[in-house]
């Protein structure tokens, strides 16, 4: 961000040194962002009790929702962002920071008024009972209130990883999960806040790191500033923005269906506390995949950037060494669940009942984990080479096109195991797929290589 050679670095540097120096901020940065949730369920799980913990998931839709059009704006941005770095265009990175900030600030106040008018009739959509509809509002409704704060934080760390400061966007990552950590009991045990001390926490730990976010771009000795003239919304970066980030926006949006028809799904066949349990299995499979996000948004910069410069081979090399981290960390997972499911479940909850229900989940859920870094390391190499075509597709395939029919058709044949078994198998199908575009689009990178 000091000067033209970080961005520079990205196209001369050696690649496998390039990885290591963005993703493990990155994956610093996702681990602590997963284990900003996970803080969340272990204090409403042990100081709320179990119940609120089906409160909580059943929000998980609305989360979705609000990460899809947060990454369809800050993600969209981030990534054209090092696209026009690789290129040269310093102005057009500058408007580009500045129209992210607009945009997070529109879409932000749009979904929180929005969402809040109607929230309870929402939230009976999504599956909540009477017993659990009370702590899922509590918890949205602070969530709602710090809703712009979320999407600056968000999109302002993007253009940090993206604009040569992976380290700084690592650190707000982590002050945010640090604060959270010291508010959160504070919060929910000493001044007794229950749910909403959660959801305070939350907010004002990321309201705190934005200041300091935007303090940082505020220098005017830095690379990429805060400057007059580049808050107006531009056309052409609108369009190019929002044309890449719609991969991640329809995935987090697929995956709002995706929660709705799982919560259903555990509730017709197990009740409140099954939805619980998924809750568990969720925050659980979250932390691995965030780890292979941090690696994706280490990948990111470089394979766009060097994408912009023609550089093909680095483009190649880059993808691969992602691949085959991402795939280290999923079979840890995998082997991790697979051996203490009902360790990994007591961390969330003392009940009995909603442990049995997770360790089904856990350990149906992380059938094919092996595998799934390959498909999730695919879909975001395909956003970060302007190919958001290819990327959308991915991105839909697995939770539309195969979740989605699955969920609806295995419950009435098998329950509750049906819920749970369609996910391994929309993975099987999805990472098949994954692997037949990716080989397709390998071959062209190095055909243009050659010529």
């Amino acid at each position: 961000m000091k000067s033209e050679n970080a961005p520079l670095a990205l196209g001369t540097e050696p690649v496998g040194k390039l990885l290591i120096q963005y993703a493990v901020p990155a994956i610093i940065a996702m681990t602590a962002a997963s284990l900003y949730n996970i803080t969340d369920s272990i204090f409403i799980g042990h100081g709320v009790g179990p119940l609120a913990l089906s409160g909580l998931a059943i929000s998980f839709p609305l989360m979705n929702l609000s990460a899809a059009f947060a990454t369809l704006t800050g993600i969209g941005g981030s990534t054209l962002l090092s696209i026009r770095l690789g290129q040269k265009d310093y102005d057009t990175a500058n408007n580009i920071l500045g129209n992210v900030i607009t945009l997070n600030i529109i879409v932000g106040l749009a979904y929180s008024v929005i969402v809040s008018f109607f929230l309870n009739p929402i939230l009976y959509f999504f599956g909540a009972s009477p017993d659990t509809l009370p702590y899922a509002h509590d918890f949205m409704q602070i969530i709602l209130c710090g809703n712009i704060v979320t999407y600056l934080f968000f999109g302002l760390n993007a253009v940090l990883r993206s604009s040569g400061s992976p380290q700084k966007a690592m650190f707000a990552t982590i002050f945010t999960v640090l604060i959270n950590i010291v508010l959160n009991p504070l919060f929910v045990f000493k001044f007794g806040w229950g749910i909403r001390g959660s959801a305070s926490a939350t907010v004002i730990s990321q309201t705190l790191v934005l200041i300091w976010q935007m303090r940082l771009f505020s220098d005017k000795n830095n690379f990429i500033h805060l400057k007059k003239g580049i808050y107006k919304l531009k056309k052409k970066i609108v369009k190019d923005a929002l044309s890449i980030g719609l991969a991640p926006f329809l995935m987090n949006s697929a995956a709002c269906v995706i929660v709705v028809l799982i919560n259903h799904g555990l509730i017709n066949n197990g009740g409140d506390l099954a939805v619980g349990a998924y809750g568990i299995v969720n925050r659980v499979a979250f932390l691995f995949a965030m780890i292979v996000m941090g690696f994706n948004q280490g990948m990111q910069p470089i394979a766009g950037y060097n994408y912009g410069a023609r550089l093909n081979a680095r483009v190649i090399k880059v993808l691969k060494f992602t691949i085959i981290c991402a795939t280290i960390v999923m079979s840890l997972g995998f082997t991790v669940v697979q051996l203490f499911p009902r360790t990994v479940a007591s961390i969330f909850t003392t009940d009995e009942a909603l442990t049995n229900f997770a360790v089904v989940g856990l350990r149906y859920v992380f059938t094919f984990y092996p595998l799934v870094g390959l498909q999730m390391v695919t879909s975001t190499f395909f956003q970060s080479i302007e190919k958001p075509g290819q990327a959308i597709f991915m991105s839909l395939t697995r939770q539309v096109i195969f979740l989605i029919p699955l969920l609806l058709i295995l419950p009435g044949y098998w329950g509750i195991n049906g819920v749970w078994l369609s996910m391994p198998i929309a993975d099987c199908i999805s990472i098949t797929l994954a692997s037949v575009l990716l080989i397709r689009q390998l071959r062209k990178l190095k055909t243009e290589q050659v010529s």
